[in-house]
């Protein structure tokens, strides 16, 4: 049992993924900032924050919810690549 998502392992590695996209993205055109740059730090950071929100949910119906969009952003993220 976690007391905090942040004791969580899959939260740990979504925020490793999101700092590791960010570095990567660095090195983007400057014209991509508010494009796929953009786009791509959005969705890879919208992981953990849906894994955080899941937890803080009552319901079990309602944390399945956010962990679902939280592979979503995955998914997203990885097409954006």
């Amino acid at each position: 049992m976690y007391y905090d998502f942040t004791e969580m392992p899959v939260w740990k590695l979504a925020m490793n993924y999101a700092v590791a996209i960010f570095n990567l993205t660095i090195n983007l055109p400057k014209q991509e900032d508010y494009a796929l740059t953009s786009q791509i730090r959005r969705s890879s950071v919208s992981v953990s924050d849906n894994i955080a929100e899941g937890f803080g949910r009552e319901t079990s119906t309602d944390k399945k919810r956010f962990y679902i969009m939280s592979r979503g952003s995955l998914l997203e993220s990885k097409s954006q690549l």
